[in-house]
């Protein structure tokens, strides 16, 4: 059977995340509100209030309530939204994820390759470490390339009432500039080791799991992905939270839209100066607990989404080999395949 190259690698890796992504997609909202709920509805600080948000300068906010989850968030969306609140942001969000796994898969596939062909070309198997480091550099560099829709996703969803792509870029432009595409993005670095991790520890327990000659099945690889993902999603939550904090920016303050001219009002006070304030803020209101505000959503979805691609990645490699082979052939061109 014929090999795919980086380029079919990352378009089969890009559409099982598509496919993953947009069966969970509901409970990425829901974890997206809950991360963001402590600041979404402005009120006056009231007497007796807690010095959080009587400091100097604070932005005014509606704590959540002790022990909202995912279930009663749920039900919130459905009231105030309807079915359709789950699902905004949902093409950009689709956008992010086919450009983000296409830019990991392709880079990953690249500096692996290479590794292998330069300085381990007997090896049966590469150590942890390794693993780690080149799925780190791989996702790196998609970062930087897929960010600003990843920023667009977050602020529709947070929107108060629905809002289109342009119109979403547009008042991002407008508040913070070109710069504000890329909010997040040192967060967004330092959560390279997210997929480095999961990865790397599905290459490690496949090697556990599969006995010498034995093949893997969507059902192994399904247990095998879970797993990973969650070790990778408890170590490195807290800033999955802080990173959504930064780009959601004042999408809580009724979230600024531009205005038949393409100019927002009036541009608001930052609430971060980075991850590590918004962690420092996060913790002096609600301790250690608020760092894992709404993990538990984050982990079923990404757990779910990341068992889902694992499952039928190999599935869909398959598959998107015939395909590139048949366009290949229909238009005299090889693409996609060795």
């Amino acid at each position: 059977m014929s090999k795919l190259s980086p380029f079919g690698m990352a378009f089969a890796g890009a559409v099982g995340g598509v496919v993953s992504n947009s069966v969970v997609y509901p409970l990425d909202t829901i974890k997206t509100r809950i991360q963001t709920e402590v600041e979404s509805k402005a009120v006056e600080a009231a007497p007796g209030a807690p010095a959080a948000i009587q400091r100097p300068n604070a932005p005014t906010r509606l704590q959540l309530k002790k022990g909202t989850g995912a279930r009663q968030m749920f039900l919130r969306i459905l009231k105030e939204q309807g079915v359709g609140g789950l699902y905004r942001g949902f093409s950009a969000s689709m956008l992010n994820t086919f450009s983000m796994q296409f830019a990991y898969f392709y880079w990953y596939t690249i500096v692996r390759r290479t590794y292998v062909k330069r300085f381990a070309p007997t090896a049966v198997a590469l150590n942890t470490a390794t693993e780690l480091a080149l799925g780190a550099l791989a996702a790196a560099f998609a970062q930087l390339f897929t960010i600003p829709v990843s920023v667009i996703a977050t602020r529709q969803q947070l929107a108060a009432k629905s809002i289109s792509f342009m119109a979403t870029l547009r008042a991002i432009l407008a508040d913070d500039g070109i710069t504000g595409l890329w909010r997040g993005l040192k967060p967004s670095l330092v959560l390279t080791v997210n997929p480095a991790i999961t990865y790397g520890m599905f290459e490690r327990l496949k090697v556990a799991f599969l006995k010498d000659g034995e093949k893997m099945t969507p059902g192994k690889a399904f247990v095998i992905g879970a797993l990973s993902k969650t070790m990778a999603t408890v170590v490195t939550y807290p800033y999955i939270m802080a990173k959504t904090r930064l780009q959601a920016g004042n999408a809580g303050d009724a979230p600024s839209e531009p205005t038949e001219a393409g100019v927002v009002a009036e541009k608001k006070k930052e609430r971060y100066s980075g991850a590590i304030d918004c962690l420092t803020q996060v913790y002096q209101a609600k301790g250690f607990a608020g760092w894992y505000q709404g993990m538990q959503a984050q982990i079923t979805k990404a757990v779910l989404s990341q068992a889902l691609l694992f499952g039928i990645k190999d599935a869909l490699e398959a598959y998107v080999v015939l395909a590139l082979i048949y366009y290949s052939k229909a238009s005299g061109k090889a693409v996609g395949v060795n």
